[in-house]
């Protein structure tokens, strides 16, 4: 029987086993990582020897609840485990992570899910920020990771034309960037969409001629960008959903269906009245 589905009655041995390695991760994975990175760890290599079955690796970050720092450690250790975490780690993190989300995003086979786990877990708790003559026009703002944000499907309505609003699109509330400069209150979102590849706002884009950016690719899964306001897809809607500056919104989805963005926050005063007026 796989150790996934055994019994609640799991043996002794193997209890004390995990209780030992959950307590001593940090010193485990910097036992692993002197292993070789490029390894393509086939049943012959010398990396397989020693370590841990599949099913205990599953089993130990089960009870640290898919910790996604150490699951990016894990990674780093050679192609054999980075092919683990993206298959099943990851996978699991964002069905922890956001459950509903997960399951909507499946629910019709949803191909930038499958195979896109680390892409998605990274999108989940990853602000990019932007830098200097990069993606946005803007200052330079490092990435960072957030505790927690909430994603909504309905709040993704507003970030669609209304031909294309049959899409389904989870978009987060704004990270904010305080008293940026002559930025002022700067706002990132991102996103992602269901079934992109069959979705009228892809179509829409094909349709329109829109270009890739010459030079940037999403931060979540290396894939080019199309620009929304180069293809004029960004209706008003989103700057009340935003509570930001009409004019100051900007942004990208990519090949795979992630959207990322840039906006600037209207004052708290302004926002009230935005509010009311929405």
């Amino acid at each position: 029987m796989s150790c996934r589905h055994r019994c609640p009655g799991i043996d002794f041995a193997l209890g004390v086993l995990l209780d030992y390695l959950i307590h001593n991760i940090d010193g485990w994975l910097a036992m692993i990582l002197t292993k070789q990175y490029r390894c393509i760890h086939s049943t012959s290599c010398k990396c397989t020897k020693g370590h841990l079955s599949e099913d205990v690796i599953f089993l130990v970050f089960q009870q640290l609840n898919w910790n996604p720092k150490l699951i990016a450690t894990l990674s780093c250790v050679c192609k054999w485990f980075d092919d683990l975490a993206k298959r099943v780690l990851w996978k699991e993190f964002c069905r922890t992570r956001a459950p509903k989300m997960m399951i909507d995003l499946q629910s019709s086979g949803s191909h930038n899910v499958d195979g896109n786990w680390r892409a998605l877990g990274k999108l989940l708790i990853y602000c990019s920020g932007c830098k200097k003559g990069g993606l946005f026009d803007s200052n330079q703002i490092p990435g960072h990771f957030v505790y927690r944000t909430r994603f909504s499907r309905t709040s993704g309505k507003s970030f669609l034309l209304p031909q294309c609003r049959s899409d389904v699109l989870y978009v987060s509330d704004p990270c904010e960037h305080l008293d940026q400069g002559e930025e002022g209150d700067v706002g990132f979102f991102r996103g992602v969409f269901k079934s992109f590849l069959g979705s009228k706002v892809r179509k829409l884009l094909i349709k329109r001629g829109a270009e890739f950016h010459p030079t940037e690719v999403c931060p979540y899964c290396k894939a080019k960008l199309w620009n929304m306001l180069q293809a004029k897809m960004i209706p008003q809607s989103a700057s009340c959903r935003l509570v930001a500056y009409e004019d100051c919104i900007e942004y990208y989805v990519c090949l795979n269906g992630h959207m990322l963005g840039i906006c600037t926050l209207l004052p708290l005063s302004d926002s009230e009245e935005a509010s009311e007026l929405e």
